[in-house]
C-alpha cells in the first residue's frame, strides 16, 4: 500500500513531517517498508535567470552565463549546454551539492581561465529522464530563487506499508489517517458524500444469482458523459502509488480505491447486452480480462455477465469488451460486496493479483457503500460531465453491527501496562469505536463497520466429540475473549507498541528440553557421516518425471501431481536415487563422471502418512580418486554396502546384529547386490550396482553403485544411564583360521558361526583374506579370519584356548559345510 505525503493531508490535518508519520506508523503496528522522498536529492537546486549568456573567450563550444538566484551578486557560471541563452530561466546546482544523474560533488573551478561557481542542470543530470541534450527551460513565470523541488512539486514523499491481512481498513489513504489520528498525529478530518440528485430511471439492473458469493450490490449510470485524460492532480497522484492513469473514468475507480480503499468498477453500457448485469457462478467460458489475459471462469468464479455472457471476474478485475474508453458516453458505476474466502480463493487458483482482490479478500466497509457511490458520482460529473441515474440495488445489505466489552484491569494483566480507564476509552472513540455502556471497571462498545477483525465470528471448528453444553460454553466463551483481546490490543498499539513493557516468558524447567526429536537428530548425523566418507550432498525435488520413477519401483496413479511445476516433474518419487542418478548423468555430461553423491529425503510409496519413507540414499560411480598410496579403481558394490554399514554403525546398530540377503528390488544388478536385514523381516537398508539396463537408459557412467538406509526403520535408541566401557585388564589372545568352502556361501556365514561358537569368550571375527585359485578345487574358496578370544578375570591356559579354538572350527564346518584349510 502506498500512498503520498500530500495525499494523507487531505484526510488528515498534521503538519507532521513524513519521518514523524513513519515512526509513529511502525509504532502503532503498521510497518513502513520504504520511503521515498525525491525532493531529498534535489533540495539544493533554485530556479535561477540567466541574465547573460555570452561566448567564453577561449572556447568555441562553452558559454558564460551570469547567473541571478533573485538575492546577493550575480554568479558566474561556464555551461556547455546549446539551448542556454539570455534571459531563460533554468535549475541551478550550487558547489557542494551532488548531481542526482551522475554522483559528482560540485566545485568551485576555473574552466578554460573563466572561473565557474556553480552549474545549470539537464533533466538527465537532475535524475529526473535520460535527457541530457541541453538544460532544463523553465517558463517565465518561473519564481528566480525558489527550490526547484518545491516548484515543480516534487517534495511530496511517497510512503510504502506492509497491511496484514486482518487490516483491510489500512488498505485506504482514510484508514491509515484514522490510525494516525488516533494516536495523537493530528486530526481526522470531516468527510461525507452528499446525495447526488438523480435525473433518469437507470437503464441497467442488477440481479444476484449467487447470494453467498455477492450478497449486496449497487449501481449507478450517468449519461452524457466525456472521457477524456484524467487532470493533472489526479494522474499525478496514481503515478506516485504506482498506477498508471488510463482515463478519467477507470482513474476515478482506481482513485477510490487507493483513497477509500473501496473498489469501484465501471461499465460502458453501449457495450453491454441487454439491460441486465447478473452476478453468478462461472459456466466454464471465457472472457478477455483487461490485462489482455483469457480467463476461463469455472463454477467456483463468481462473474458478472450479461446476456452474452460473464464480462468481468467480480472483485478481481473487469473484462476487455465493456471496459471504458475514450468514445464512452453511458457508462454504469458498479459497486458491490463480496464473499473475502471466494475471491481470495479465485485470485489464487487463476494467478491474478489486483488492488480490488487485495481488499476484498480481507474485508472492504458495509457501510461505505452508499457514500463511496455518491462520492464518485459526483466526481465524474465533475470531470466528465454528463447526468446520473436512480441507484439499483441488489440484494440485502449484511447486519455488520456488533459489541465488544474491555475490562480495564485486562489491559495491565494481558499486556503488563497501566493505562487510564479514560485513556482506553478516548482511544477506542478516535478509533471510530462508539461506547454503549461503560462503568468504573469496564466498557462495552459497538465495533466500527470498517473493522473486520474485532470481535469477528470464530470459524474455527471444535474438537469432534463435544458435549453439546460444554461445546456452547466453549464457543460463548471464545466469542467473549477474542473479541476483549481485540481491543486490549488496538489500546495498546495506538499507545505504541514500543511501550508495551518487555517481559521474559517463564521458564518450562531448569533445563530446555531436547530441540531436536529423535528423527531429527538421526538425519543430522546422517548428513554428517556420508560427508566424512567423501560424498557430496544434493538437494533435489521430491518429484520426477514418472518414466524416471518407473525405472525404480511402481508408480500408483495415487502419486501423480495434479498441477506439476514442469511436465517432466509430475509424480512423487518412489526413493531420492532417482533423483541423485539424473544428477550424476548431468554432472557425467559436463566431464565428471567419478563421483559420489548422497540425499537425505522423502521417497513415497503411496499417498498415505505411512507411505512417505524418510531415506539416505547415496550413488558412487566411474572410479575411486586417485591416491599415491593405492591406485584408482571401478567402485563396486561391496564400496556401496560399505557407505550403509558405515552410516547403520553411527546410528547404534551394529553390523554382527545384521543379516544380508541377495533378494535387493529389481532396479539392482542381480547377483551384486542385496539387503540388509535385522531379524528376518525388517528390511534397514539395501545396496548394490545399479542394473546395466538402467544405467543405459539414464546415461549413467560405469559402474554406478548405490545404497538406500531407511531411517524410520531403524530401532530407537536406547535411553539410560551410560554404561562405563568393559575394558579387561588381561592381553586378548588372537588366532588364525583359514576355511574351503564353496564358492557359494557368503563369508557372513562364516563370520556369524565364529563370532557365536563362544559368545562371553569371542570379541572380534575379522575377514582378512579370500583366495580361489589353482592351489583350490574348481568351485571353492578359501576365506581366512582372525578370532580375537578376550580373558575378562585370568589368562587363558593353552587348553581354554585350544578349546575355544575347536568351538570355531567346528561351528564354521556346521554352518557352511567347508573344512579347514591344511
Amino acid at each position: 500500500m502506498k500512498f503520498t505525503l500530500s495525499w494523507l493531508r487531505t484526510h488528515l490535518e498534521t503538519e507532521a513531517s513524513h519521518a514523524q508519520i513513519a515512526e509513529t506508523l511502525n509504532a502503532i503496528g503498521i510497518e513502513v517498508e520504504s520511503v521515498a522522498d525525491p525532493a531529498a536529492a534535489l533540495a539544493p537546486f533554485r530556479i535561477a535567470y540567466v541574465r547573460e549568456a555570452k561566448p567564453h573567450p577561449n572556447a568555441d563550444r562553452l558559454k558564460v552565463c551570469e547567473v541571478d538566484l533573485g538575492e546577493g551578486a550575480p554568479i558566474s557560471v561556464v555551461c556547455g549546454a546549446p539551448n542556454a541563452r539570455t534571459g531563460m530561466k533554468a535549475v541551478f546546482a550550487p558547489p557542494g551539492s551532488v548531481i542526482p544523474g551522475t554522483g559528482m560533488v560540485l566545485k568551485i573551478g576555473d574552466i578554460r581561465g573563466v572561473k565557474s561557481a556553480g552549474m545549470l542542470l539537464s533533466a538527465y543530470e537532475l535524475g529526473l529522464g535520460d535527457d541530457h541534450s541541453g538544460i532544463v527551460a523553465l517558463p517565465d513565470d518561473a519564481p528566480v530563487g525558489m527550490a526547484y523541488a518545491q516548484w515543480a512539486g516534487l517534495d511530496d514523499p511517497v510512503i510504502e506499508v506492509a497491511v496484514t491481512p486482518n487490516r483491510g481498513d489500512a488498505l485506504g489513504v482514510r484508514g491509515i489517517a484514522r490510525d494516525l489520528a488516533a494516536a495523537g498525529l493530528g486530526h481526522l478530518r470531516e468527510w461525507n458524500a452528499e446525495p447526488v440528485a438523480s435525473r433518469f430511471p437507470s437503464p441497467v439492473r442488477w440481479r444476484i444469482e449467487w447470494p453467498e458469493a455477492c450478497p449486496f450490490v449497487l449501481g449507478r449510470a450517468i449519461r452524457g458523459v466525456r472521457n477524456h485524460a484524467s487532470p493533472k492532480w489526479l494522474a499525478d497522484r496514481l503515478r506516485a502509488v504506482g498506477l498508471r492513469p488510463i482515463n478519467a473514468l477507470v482513474d476515478i475507480t482506481n482513485f477510490f480505491t487507493i483513497d477509500l480503499g473501496r473498489p469501484l468498477h465501471v461499465f460502458d453500457i453501449s457495450k453491454l447486452s441487454g439491460n441486465l448485469l447478473t452476478m453468478r457462478q462461472g459456466r466454464g467460458e471465457t472472457f478477455r480480462a483487461l490485462n489482455g489475459r483469457d480467463i476461463l471462469a469455472t463454477e467456483e468464479d463468481c462473474v458478472i455477465a450479461d446476456a452474452a455472457g460473464a464480462q468481468s471476474l467480480a472483485g478481481i478485475i473487469g473484462g476487455e469488451a465493456t471496459g471504458c474508453d475514450e468514445n464512452t458516453t453511458e457508462v454504469f458505476i458498479e459497486c458491490a460486496l463480496f464473499d473475502p474466502v471466494r475471491i481470495a480463493l479465485t485470485g489464487r487458483r487463476l494467478q491474478i493479483a489486483s488492488d480490488a482482490r487485495q481488499r476484498f479478500e480481507r474485508g472492504v466497509d458495509p457501510a461505505l457503500m452508499e457514500p463511496a457511490l455518491e462520492a464518485a458520482t459526483h466526481m465524474v460529473l465533475e470531470l466528465c460531465g454528463g447526468e446520473p441515474s436512480t441507484v439499483v440495488a441488489a440484494g440485502e445489505p449484511p447486519d455488520w453491527r456488533r459489541s465488544a466489552r474491555l475490562r480495564f484491569a485486562r489491559i495491565r494483566e494481558f499486556g503488563g501496562a497501566e493505562v487510564a480507564s479514560e485513556e482506553a476509552v478516548a482511544i477506542l472513540q478516535r478509533l471510530g469505536f462508539a461506547v454503549e455502556e461503560q462503568t468504573a471497571d469496564e466498557v462495552r462498545v459497538q465495533v466500527p463497520s470498517w473493522r473486520h477483525d474485532i470481535a469477528a465470528p470464530i470459524v474455527l471448528d471444535q474438537a469432534p466429540g463435544l458435549p453439546p453444553a460444554k461445546a456452547e460454553q466453549a464457543a460463548s466463551g471464545v466469542t467473549e475473549i477474542e473479541a476483549e483481546c481485540d481491543l486490549i490490543e488496538e489500546v495498546l498499539r495506538i499507545r505504541g507498541l514500543d511501550k508495551v513493557p518487555a517481559r521474559s516468558l517463564p521458564p518450562l524447567a531448569p533445563v530446555p528440553a531436547a530441540t531436536l526429536s529423535p528423527t531429527q537428530a538421526r538425519t543430522a548425523l546422517a548428513r554428517r557421516v556420508l560427508a566424512a566418507r567423501g560424498l557430496v550432498e544434493c538437494v533435489t525435488f521430491s518429484f520426477i518425471a514418472q518414466n524416471v520413477a518407473a525405472l525404480f519401483g511402481a508408480t500408483p496413479a495415487s502419486l501423480s501431481l495434479c498441477n506439476p511445476i514442469a511436465a517432466d516433474l509430475d509424480i512423487m518419487r518412489p526413493s531420492p536415487l532417482p533423483s541423485l542418478a539424473l544428477a550424476a548423468s548431468r554432472n557425467a555430461a559436463r566431464g565428471f563422471p567419478d563421483g559420489a553423491l548422497f540425499e537425505v529425503g522423502p521417497g513415497f510409496l503411496n499417498d498415505s502418512p505411512e507411505g512417505q519413507l524418510l531415506i539416505a540414499a547415496g550413488l558412487r560411480t566411474g572410479a575411486t580418486p586417485r591416491n599415491w598410496r593405492e591406485p584408482s579403481r571401478p567402485v563396486e558394490a561391496l564400496d556401496a554396502k560399505a557407505d550403509a554399514l558405515a552410516l547403520l554403525a553411527a546410528l547404534g546398530v551394529a553390523s554382527e546384529s545384521l543379516k544380508a540377503s541377495p533378494d535387493a528390488p529389481e532396479f539392482y544388478h542381480p547377483g551384486r547386490s542385496g539387503l540388509l536385514r535385522l531379524g528376518p523381516k525388517m528390511v534397514l537398508a539395501r545396496f548394490g550396482e545399479l542394473h546395466p539396463m538402467i544405467v543405459e537408459r539414464l546415461d549413467l557412467p560405469r559402474p554406478a553403485v548405490a545404497f538406500e538406509v531407511f531411517l524410520e526403520a531403524l530401532p530407537a535408541p536406547k535411553r539410560g544411564t551410560k554404561i562405563q566401557p568393559d575394558l579387561s585388564p588381561f592381553q586378548p589372545v588372537r588366532r588364525d583360521f583359514a576355511f574351503v568352502v564353496d564358492e557359494a556361501v557368503p563369508a557372513e556365514t562364516v563370520l556369524r558361526a565364529a563370532r557365536e561358537a563362544e559368545r562371553g569368550v569371542i570379541t572380534s571375527v575379522v575377514l582378512f583374506d579370500l583366495y580361489a585359485g589353482e592351489q583350490l578345487p574348481a568351485g571353492k574358496k578359501s576365506l581366512a579370519i582372525e578370532v580375537t578370544f578376550q580373558p575378562r578375570e585370568r589368562t587363558f591356559t593353552d587348553a581354554e584356548i585350544e578349546s575355544f579354538s575347536e568351538k570355531v572350527v567346528n561351528a564354521v564346518i556346521k554352518a557352511s559345510g567347508g573344512r579347514l584349510r591344511g
